[in-house]
């Protein structure tokens, strides 16, 4: 009996895209094309709305960039007459007036075939049924005499129900040998597991190999970690790209019979802490490039916060890209200055020292009169943050480079920020990190730091900067925890009002104080107005402000686990901020 062996090579092209530089991503297509044709391979296939860059929101309705991304695919189709490689690229397009999110085949000079996205996500950071038209469960391509299936995204995701269709389990029974998924997969917390168990779930279903391409590259709040992975249909991994970083594989299939199977390299991918503080790192500096600032400026006070944000910046930017400023005032402390000073030295930055007496003063002189008679309070104090964020704003607009603000998540979830003061910024790489993790990430980057990382290694935090308690040094002696409970506290019942949405009385019963609980919920929602005019940054968690949680700043609605207290609720019905300026620190 006569076997026969057959061979299918696929280049799979983990790349960053730029969202609306159709020109560029086209000319990173034909880069891994000439890569795909020198290994021998028949296909190349490329991440989900790839020419345009994922997700577009609304620019994709443009009438003149869907036609500047039509053209672009019809100029690569016409270079595969070549008889190189095909090629498997994502694109918006406009069919019998209706917009799809598409994949097209491009072969033998032409656009072979096409294939919509059926099934559109709506939840989270997703709005694509606004955007696009639904498309049919269609059948496989045919490339180079075998049948490839191509669900985009979301269509290996659900499986079959009233409005999603099991767009695998369709492509299997049509004839698909092969299938090949185009993603724009953002980043989240142990996503990797997820996407991993949903493939699974479609190969277990099919009995078909699959592949998994994602794209990389930071898009706004957005990360998009790759880590993209290829399983057989016996559910063996058959790759595992890298995350966080471009890669170029191709893929070898033979076939016995009507099996198919392939082999390829694996990946070791950074899990936990390791994996966000990557994610913070990329999303930082994909912001800053494709944005084009000449680097970075951020406030060094000595804190936690911004030790952080410098290292997160000069492990994204370098050295020359980052610029450290210290803004001192009669409550900062010697150890606070020299702590921050001494964290600029170990990271190599450019650092100046800018004392602000004589800027506060000057603002306390030209408010005398009307503060006449009116007793000093959290107004002074917020009068140090915002001259300092005026100073921050002042050298941005001189030297172009950007202002890192360096709020964490448990302070923009309770509103403790000063608006126009340290929430000043173009963009925060930890606005979605929690103080505990914070401190963790600290600790781990003096032990480590990410592949391509372009800081320097060992311990460039200063340890007092990690131990001692944190401060915003507002006032003589002043702590966070003055104002809020424990980080070890605070954190926890933010996760569960924040990420779980749970109700009030679901947490009590969890062990944590009534009284506690009640009034972080009444901050978390009296604060809304200030996280939405915070600067965009990094999305790490399942649920972060902004893409993820989007709610009404108007909104009266309490959870009645435990009635407000009346003069707060007196507060928020006369429309006032001064409860929430209290913790403007």
């Amino acid at each position: 009996m006569t076997v026969r062996l057959d061979t299918f090579a696929v280049t799979i092209a983990q790349l960053n895209p730029t969202m609306g530089d159709v020109e560029g991503n086209a000319a990173q297509a034909r880069a891994a094309r000439v890569q795909a044709k020198s290994d021998g391979a028949d296909l190349v296939l490329f991440p989900e709305l790839f020419i345009a860059g994922y997700p577009p929101e609304d620019l994709v309705q443009k009438p003149a960039f869907q036609a500047a991304c039509r053209a672009a695919i019809e100029s690569l189709a016409r270079e595969t007459e070549d008889g190189g490689p095909a090629m498997l690229v994502g694109t918006p397009w406009v069919e019998e007036g209706r917009l799809y999110n598409a994949c097209a085949l491009l072969d033998g000079g032409r656009i072979a075939s096409l294939r919509f996205k059926c099934n559109l996500p709506n939840y989270g950071v997703f709005d694509e049924k606004r955007l696009f038209s639904r498309g049919p469960a269609a059948g496989p391509m045919t490339v180079r005499g075998v049948r490839i299936g191509v669900p985009i995204c979301e269509d290996i995701w659900l499986e079959e129900s009233e409005d999603y269709e099991n767009v695998v389990e369709t492509l299997a029974e049509t004839g698909a040998e092969i299938i090949l998924v185009p993603n724009g997969s953002p980043y989240a917390r142990d996503k990797n597991d997820v996407r991993l168990s949903v493939a699974v779930a479609r190969v277990t279903e099919s009995g078909l190999p699959l592949v998994y391409l994602n794209q990389v590259g930071g898009q706004d709040e957005l990360v998009f970690d790759g880590a993209s992975f290829a399983l057989n249909g016996d559910l063996s991994l058959a790759a595992q790209l890298p995350a966080f970083e471009e890669s170029i594989v191709t893929l070898r299939f033979g076939r016995n019979g009507d099996d198919w199977r392939c082999t390829g390299p694996i990946a070791e991918l950074p899990e936990g802490d390791k994996a966000d503080y990557a994610a913070c790192v990329l999303g930082l500096r994909d912001y800053v490039a494709k944005n084009g600032f000449p680097g970075v400026l951020l406030g060094i006070s000595g804190g936690i916060d911004s030790a952080l944000c410098a290292a997160i910046a000069v492990d994204a930017l370098g050295v020359d890209q980052v610029h450290g400023v210290m803004l001192p005032y009669r409550y900062t402390a010697p150890h606070s200055i020299a702590d921050a000073g001494e964290l600029a030295g170990h990271l190599g930055i450019r650092y100046e020292v800018l004392p602000i007496a004589e800027a506060v003063t000057g603002f306390e002189t030209i408010l005398s009169g009307i503060f006449k008679n009116l007793p000093p309070d959290i107004t002074e104090e917020n009068l140090q943050a915002r001259t300092r964020g005026t100073l921050l704003m002042a050298i941005s607009n001189k030297t172009g480079l950007m202002v890192v603000t360096t709020g964490n998540k448990s302070e923009m979830s309770v509103g403790y920020a000063t608006l126009y003061g340290d929430m000043n910024g173009g963009f925060n790489p930890i606005k979605d990190i929690y103080k505990t993790q914070v401190f963790r990430l600290a600790r781990l980057r003096n032990s480590w730091k990410p592949d391509g990382a372009l800081g320097p290694a060992g311990e460039v935090i200063p340890p007092d900067i990690i131990t001692r308690p944190p401060t915003a040094e507002l006032r003589e002696n002043q702590r966070d925890e003055d104002a809020l409970p424990p980080y070890e506290v605070l954190d926890p019942i933010l996760e569960r009002l924040v990420e779980r949405e749970e109700p009030l009385d679901q947490i009590i019963a969890a062990g944590f104080d009534r009284e506690t609980v009640t009034r972080i919920d009444h901050l978390l929602n009296v604060a809304e107005y200030k996280r939405r005019q915070a600067a965009p940054g990094v999305k790490v968690t399942p649920r972060n402000f902004g893409r993820d949680r989007r709610y009404p700043i108007t909104n009266r609605f309490r959870d009645k686990g435990e009635p407000l207290p009346a003069a707060d609720e007196a507060l928020v019905s006369r429309g006032s901020t001064a409860s929430i300026d209290a913790f403007e620190g």
